[in-house]
């Protein structure tokens, strides 16, 4: 299994991140559940998010299985109910990508990288998107990917 700290540090070293956080899909609840923080004290592991996911967004990344990117501090307030925390932690661009399990095609979950407004471009999402399958194993687990 691949930890998520190892995958953090792979992110900061080909994304660029100041915020991370991996988030579990619990479908049965519509919800995500954090396992991953790269800032536990404001955004602490076993969190949750429901109702503050803009529907959109769910039905991109986590139906659709397909990125999320938001190059400036107006599409991260346009998506997150938490914008003015991301915001205060020096955030103004998003990318979110999914995690999908390639046995079955499902989405696992989802890998939160965020940092100042203009750091990412299209090349920051195809880096993160080469780096979400190495999540595969964490979110197996934590969402009893065995089933």
């Amino acid at each position: 299994m691949t930890d998520l700290a190892v995958l953090e540090e792979k992110v900061r070293d080909g994304v660029g991140v100041r915020l991370f956080t991996v988030l579990a899909w619990v479908p049965e609840r519509r919800a995500l559940r954090r396992v991953h923080s790269s800032h536990p004290d404001r955004y602490p592991v076993g969190g949750e998010k429901t109702v503050e996911v803009a529907a959109a967004w769910l039905e991109r990344c986590i139906e659709g299985a397909e990125p999320f990117f938001g190059r400036d501090a107006a599409a991260v307030r346009e998506v997150f109910a938490d914008h003015e925390l991301i915001e205060s932690l020096g955030c103004g661009s998003i990318v979110n990508v999914p995690v999908v399990d390639e046995r079955d095609g499902r989405v696992l979950g989802v890998l939160n990288i965020l940092d100042a407004e203009g750091a990412y471009d299209d090349g920051s999402v195809a880096a993160a998107q080469a780096l979400a399958p190495l999540a595969v194993p964490a979110l197996r687990e934590a969402v009893g990917g065995a089933r």
